[in-house]
């Protein structure tokens, strides 16, 4: 037997509350917030090649930082997994037996921090950089995408609270670092066949 983090003794009350409010509101809200959960991580990947396309003819800096949005996502999602790894929190609906409107994951797929949180922070502050109108629009999207990983009862609050911290932070630090010296990215990039995705033809 896995010993296994129990997050409730945290914001357990906090979480039955609102798993409560999502199972005597109306079906088309839960729909709504379901559909979401499941599927809103495809808006930050439109978000990206939103930014991404017009970046190409503006500038080689604007263009690697928009390039490399979608890798520094990746890189948070390999960070929160490995903190997920190390804590090992039960999902709140196996510590509670609570009835949630998505299913209950099998043990073993641990809660704390949230992925779905982690990526859409990630993405929203690598958007920051690229253009502020998007990454605006995204960080709505991520608190939406926080909010709807709770109402739907697959996260603690807490858990979302600290994905949306680890993603926010891991792209902070690597958008940054990235700023200090695009050119020397920018001109590893057009040596390879990947100059298309940099530099409009």
């Amino acid at each position: 037997m896995i010993l296994a983090f129990d997050g409730s003794s945290i914001d357990g009350p906090a979480y039955t509350d609102v798993v409560n409010l999502a199972r005597h509101s109306p079906a088309w809200l839960d729909d709504t917030v379901s559909a979401w959960s499941a599927y809103g991580l495809a808006v930050f990947a439109v978000l990206m090649i939103i930014g991404w396309w017009p970046a190409r003819r503006m500038s080689t800096t604007a263009s690697v930082t928009a390039l490399a949005a979608p890798f520094v996502v990746v890189v948070a999602y390999g960070v929160n997994t490995g903190l997920k790894l190390l804590v090992r929190e039960d999902r709140p609906c196996q510590s509670l037996h609570v009835t949630t409107l998505e299913v209950c994951p099998a043990p073993g797929d641990w809660s704390f921090p949230s992925n779905h949180a982690a990526i859409a922070a990630a993405a929203a502050v690598a958007l920051l950089f690229v253009s502020r109108r998007l990454g605006a629009v995204a960080v709505v999207a991520a608190c939406a995408m926080a909010a709807s990983r709770v109402w739907v009862g697959a996260h603690y609050p807490h858990d979302v609270v600290a994905g949306l911290a680890v993603g926010a932070l891991v792209a902070l630090l690597a958008m940054a670092a990235l700023r200090r010296n695009p050119q020397a990215v920018a001109r590893r990039i057009t040596a390879t066949r990947l100059r298309p995705l940099l530099v409009a033809s």
